[in-house]
Order: structure tokens, then C-alpha cells, then sequence
């Protein structure tokens, strides 16, 4: 655990940080002299994409979408860390592409699961956390989408999620202004990942064709987190778009 009294420390939760958005932010904040705890299911990736980042990353194994779990996450941070700057709400998922009518049930409950629930769990953890740590307050970034205004075809759950993860992120920001908490959202299109990598081979369009869309290097997502996070508490982006210029996005559909 690194040395700094935690009362200068800066310390920030990415969750979902094993790989792509969350790996990319994680390495960005630590780099700035941010103490990162990373968070994921998987532990092995995990700690090797922590091993990246240095001393400065902690990785902690946690699976969002389990309230026990992130209770758990969240008495380590307090317990081995002592207190939580910055959540970066990050994680998330993607059911398979599939028409409204034959989305299995299941498949919308793991997207909600994570995408919503996972998010609303971290942010009530870290509000309880947040609320009561000397000096008081902190700041909340919720990754968004595009999509939740401008839907892709057969994506109804990943749609419904991060449009339910828009209201979040105002009731968050409206709750948290008697706490000093500030809560922004980051809505970010076509950053090169892995779990994006095959839209340049060709992406569902509205009309049904199937055509390749151009991505951006995903960096530029962790600058933008950056400047949020740096951002003092009485100052807030309370949402920001980030996204390939020329991907069909403005009059999509």
C-alpha cells in the first residue's frame, strides 16, 4: 500500500479495470500520482493489467452486480486505503445482438444486472463512504453511452440501461450536492477495445446493412476522465461525449 497519509492521498475506484476503457483510465490516474484501486470479476487479468500500472494500483476482486460483493469492495477500500476520491462506474456488458422478441430473459437481467444495478450498488457504497471520510465529499463518473439516446438495432437491453444510467447520474448529482459529492457521466462512441474491435469489419445500421465504423483511440476516453477527475469539487462536467468524429451518430437512424 502506498505511504501518503490518505488525508492528501487521492484515491480512485475504476471498476470493470482488467482490460479496454477501465485498464486505459486506470493506467491514465495512476500515471498522475493517483492510488487506483482496480476492480473486476476475473483476478487474474486483473492483477496483471494492476502489475502495468505499478505500485500505485490495488487490484480488489468484485462483481458489481453482487451487493454482498461490493459491500465487501467497498470495507476493504475504508479498512487498507482509508478513504475514495474518485468511482469511475466503468463496468459493463453487452448481451448478443437480438430482435426485441427474442431476447431471453436472462440476457436482459446480466445486462441490467451490471450496467444498472452495478452501478447504483457502487455509487450507494460510495456515497455511505464519501459522506463520512475527513475531508468530506468526492467525485462520482458514471461511462455512459450514445446509445441510450440514439439506440442501436437489437441492443433493447444495453439501450434501456445506459438510459436508466442517465437518470442515475442526475438523481447522483442532484442527492450529492449537500455532501459535496460530484457526480458527471462520460458518454463515449467507438473508443478502439477489444469488445469494439469488430466494428471495423462491419456494424448492424438501422436500415439493416451491415457497415464498418471508425474508431478512436481509446486514450483519449482516459484523458477526458482525467480532466473530469481533476476538476475541483465545486466544479462538475455533468455529461461529456467523446466519440470517433466521422461514426454515424448525429441523425443515426
Amino acid at each position: 500500500m502506498p505511504s501518503e497519509d490518505s488525508t492528501r492521498r487521492r484515491v480512485a475506484l475504476v471498476t470493470g479495470a482488467a482490460s479496454g476503457i477501465g485498464r486505459s483510465v486506470a493506467m491514465a490516474l495512476a500515471k498522475d500520482q493517483w492510488t487506483v484501486v482496480m476492480a473486476g470479476r476475473r483476478q487474474a487479468p486483473l492483477e496483471e493489467a494492476a502489475r502495468g500500472g505499478g505500485p500505485r494500483c490495488i487490484p480488489m476482486p468484485c462483481d458489481v452486480s453482487s451487493e454482498s460483493s461490493v459491500d465487501a469492495l467497498f470495507a476493504r477500500i475504508e479498512t487498507e486505503v482509508g478513504r475514495l476520491d474518485l468511482l469511475f462506474n466503468n463496468a459493463g456488458t453487452a448481451s448478443p445482438p437480438a430482435p426485441l422478441e427474442e431476447t431471453p430473459l436472462a440476457s436482459w437481467q446480466a445486462v441490467i444486472g451490471t450496467n444498472l444495478t452495478g452501478t447504483f450498488l457502487c455509487t450507494r457504497a460510495a456515497f455511505r463512504l464519501m459522506k463520512k471520510q475527513t475531508p468530506r465529499g468526492g467525485r462520482i463518473i458514471n461511462n455512459g453511452s450514445i446509445s441510450a439516446t440514439a439506440p442501436r438495432p437489437w441492443m433493447i437491453a444495453y439501450t434501456a440501461s445506459k438510459h436508466a444510467v442517465t437518470g442515475l447520474t442526475r438523481a447522483t448529482a442532484l442527492e450529492g450536492r449537500r455532501h459535496d459529492i460530484a457526480c458527471g457521466q462520460i458518454d463515449i462512441g467507438n473508443a478502439g477495445t477489444e469488445m469494439t474491435s469488430s466494428m471495423s469489419r462491419g456494424t448492424l445500421q438501422a436500415d439493416g446493412t451491415l457497415q464498418p465504423e471508425p474508431q478512436f483511440d481509446v486514450s483519449h476516453v482516459a484523458e477526458a476522465v482525467l480532466y473530469m477527475a481533476g476538476l475541483p469539487l465545486d466544479a462538475n462536467v455533468l455529461f461529456m461525449t467523446v466519440m470517433a468524429t466521422k461514426m454515424p451518430y448525429v441523425g443515426r437512424g
